[in-house]
């Protein structure tokens, strides 16, 4: 598994755009249309003014408001989320021109008034109440659960509401559709033409598979092409809104070249995080995943696809470079002009149409056309099919980070979201796209390391849990496992201790981290081998036999006041009482008395040159676990250990310890 990370370090690509540049290349009248698909699936996981925030940052782009779309794909169907956005759709008449006008870097409206701005202007003052007053009326329906007869101001909102029936479930329901704005009817309060806001929740039924995001995404795909059909799409999850108003012009730098429209199917630009605590206890930045490694697979052919922050060519969904599949109509065809509004009857009964939940019955949707199905990490799989298929892809880190979304503050969250991708990996890896058996003919020996690691990256939970074990088991059992200090082959595991770390430490160190940082990536890397990642390959183990059947897991967005505070201060959360939390309560236990027993034989016995190695490793593994003994013992809030797992993990520990004595005797 070391190996195929190492294939990632020999051709790394560092790209930099100069988008005031670019009208020397295009004009301005020239610029391709763009469909932005932001995704939400659960109003009370993801807060809708979180999903507005992003709506309202994108559509604040500098870029001609007629080639500018933006889709909410609401997967979970909820009327409180399609009011959220009518209330932004009114708010963006005064936001988007506030921004022009003022030349606003930070198109955010939450993040904005959270920032240091000047508020010396009567204007500012005046748009913030706006905003405040939104934010007031959607969150109150939010937290009511339904929309009061005060907050329907016209027939039409009212009638879009009706579709609500009582049958309506978020699992159960018809296509919902409903044009915000139109850029050629609605107009700021400047008299500008607005972008494109259309909301759109697909068909469901409790009899059909729906294929979870990327089943919405493909959906997205189709509304999108018959409404407007725009060459380049942007993906988007809920949480991760524009930083930087001119990303769309860097994306231009290389799509306005005909050659590279022609064989790249995304750009990829990192996910940064804010809010992120000092030193990043819980390794939410996912540096290598994000930043590091996506550079060594830019300069073999193309980035990873991460998921979110992608603009897409349209035509990459349908075919090779060389082989374009036709869908199966022509309105979903790349190259189809659209020559009706939007809001026109014909075009939103087909955008239903190819919304329902049985349209893609006896199709090539997710298979060889669109995003993939077939795994939880559909991200993963549909950029690693593109790949196999001959397209290529770069990846864009701007000094200015292009997206910002919410970091992670709950160690339970981030486990859950690590053990859907360690599912979703196995079910790459084990399948017959298997990039050993299927990618190997297509992409090369050096993309195929790099995939591979991805695709079976679980597989680090059994070195892992190893080393958190078996050395202490021996040392509690006075077993020497390791080479003594004056044998030869002792040297050569300082040496391999020490020369990764360090390599570890200079890529982390390189892309911007801290020694602190790169502290706790490691530790988070050793409590998910732990956790996580087993767990992960045991839910695919009985998913493959049939026991348990497939789910995707949202990760919550919600903020905790209480939970914030820990986080802020660098205190672990183990407040839930998570399974996951188990094993690594074990080895904690394990590595402390191992510790305690080897020094104690160390003392009595002077015998430190056999038992050095197991005892460095038991001490480093103690140092590791700091967290949690502070958390089963000393912590008295509600993000300490609960006992019912600092019991349980008691007794399996003192059990293996049985076991063990009878083994190493």
């Amino acid at each position: 598994m070391w190996s195929t990370a190492q294939a990632s370090r020999l051709y790394p690509i560092q790209r930099k755009e100069l988008p005031e540049n670019l009208d020397k290349v295009v004009k301005r009248s020239d610029y391709p249309a763009v469909d932005v698909i932001i995704c939400t699936a659960d109003p009370t996981r993801e807060p809708p003014m979180s999903v507005v925030n992003t709506a309202l940052s994108v559509m604040a782009y500098d870029y001609p408001t007629e080639k500018l779309s933006v889709y909410v794909s609401d997967d979970g169907g909820s009327a409180l989320t399609l009011f959220a956005f009518m209330e932004a759709a009114k708010f963006a008449a005064h936001w988007l021109p506030f921004c022009r006008e003022n030349n606003i870097v930070q198109r955010n409206p939450e993040s904005y008034f959270e920032s240091n701005y000047s508020s010396s202007s009567e204007a500012v003052e005046i748009i913030k109440m706006m905003y405040e007053s939104m934010k007031m009326r959607v969150e109150h329906v939010v937290e009511k659960g339904k929309i009061g007869d005060e907050y329907i101001t016209s027939d039409e909102e009212r009638q879009a509401f009706n579709q609500w029936t009582h049958n309506f479930t978020s699992q159960d329901h018809p296509t919902v559709i409903q044009v915000l704005l139109a850029n050629n009817r609605s107009k700021d309060v400047t008299g500008n033409f607005m972008p494109n806001l259309i909301y759109a929740s697909r068909e469901k039924s409790s009899t059909s598979h729906h294929h979870f995001k990327a089943g919405a995404l493909n959906v997205l795909l189709r509304v999108s092409a018959v409404m407007t059909n725009a060459p380049i799409i942007l993906t988007l999850d809920c949480d991760m809104y524009s930083n930087d108003p001119q990303t769309l012009l860097r994306v231009l730098c290389y799509y306005s070249d005909p050659e590279i429209r022609s064989k790249y199917s995304y750009v990829q630009f990192p996910q940064h995080f804010h809010g992120i605590n000092k030193n990043d206890i819980y390794a939410c930045q996912f540096k290598r995943l994000f930043v590091i490694q996506p550079m060594g697979f830019d300069g073999l052919g193309g980035s990873n696809n991460v998921g979110t922050n992608l603009f897409f060519s349209r035509r990459a969904f349908f075919g090779s470079p060389s082989n374009f599949i036709s869908p199966e109509i022509p309105e979903l065809s790349p190259d189809h002009l659209v020559d009706k509004p939007i809001q026109s009857p014909e075009v939103l009964a087909l955008a239903c149409h190819v919304a329902g939940c049985n349209y893609e019955n006896q199709s090539a949707w997710g298979y060889k056309m669109g995003f993939r199905y077939g795994s939880l990490v559909e991200d993963f799989f549909t950029g690693y099919q593109l790949c196999c298929e001959g397209w290529r892809s770069m990846f864009c880190n701007p000094d200015r980070p292009a997206f910002l979304g919410n970091a992670l503050i709950s160690l339970v969250d981030l486990l859950s979201q690590l053990k859907r991708w360690a599912v979703g990996g196995f079910e790459v890896g084990f399948s017959k796209y298997s990039p050993m058996i299927y990618g190997i003919r297509r992409l090369g020996l050096l993309m195929t390391l790099l995939y591979s690691q991805y695709a079976f990256w679980p597989i680090w939970s059994i070195p892992i849990t190893t080393y958190a074990f078996l050395p202490q088991l021996a040392l509690i059992n006075q077993v020497r496992v390791f080479p003594k200090v004056s044998e030869p082959w002792f040297l050569l595991y300082p040496f391999l201790f020490l020369g990764a770390y360090w390599q570890d430490y200079f890529d982390f160190v390189s892309a911007n981290g801290t020694f602190q940082m790169w502290w706790n990536d490691q530790r988070i890397w050793t409590i998910r081998g732990l956790t996580s990642l087993w767990f992960g390959s045991l839910e695919f183990l009985l998913k493959s036999l049939g026991i348990l059947t497939h789910d995707f897991s949202l990760t919550s967005k919600v903020i905790d006041d209480e939970q914030s505070k820990r986080y802020d201060q660098g205190i672990f959360d183990f407040g839930v009482p998570s399974p996951m939390f188990v094993p690594l309560t074990m080895a904690a236990l394990i590595n402390l008395v191992s510790f305690i027993m080897g020094l104690a034989e160390v003392v009595k016995s002077s015998n430190l040159e056999g038992l050095l190695i197991q005892m460095f490793i038991a001490g480093f593994g103690v140092v590791n676990c700091w967290p949690i003994y502070e958390a089963m013992v000393f912590r008295k809030d509600k993000g300490k250990l609960p006992t019912k797992i600092t019991l349980t993990a008691a007794f399996l520990t003192w059990a293996l310890y049985i076991a063990a004595s009878f083994i190493f005797k």
